[in-house]
């Protein structure tokens, strides 16, 4: 799956996911990625690993 479109049936019902920047860390709570984070980093969904 293409990095920034995480798709987790778990959260398939509209609740929000947890998405940490990897770059700064920045915390935000989203029903879908967010995209980019202000320092320019890459939001991660937290669920997931980082393998």
């Amino acid at each position: 799956m293409p990095h920034g479109h995480d798709r987790d049936s778990r959260n398939a019902s509209g609740t929000d996911s947890t998405y940490e920047c990897l770059r700064c860390g920045s915390i935000v709570e989203a029903s879908s990625n967010p995209g980019t984070c202000e320092c320019g980093g890459q939001f991660q969904n937290r669920r997931k690993s980082l393998e």
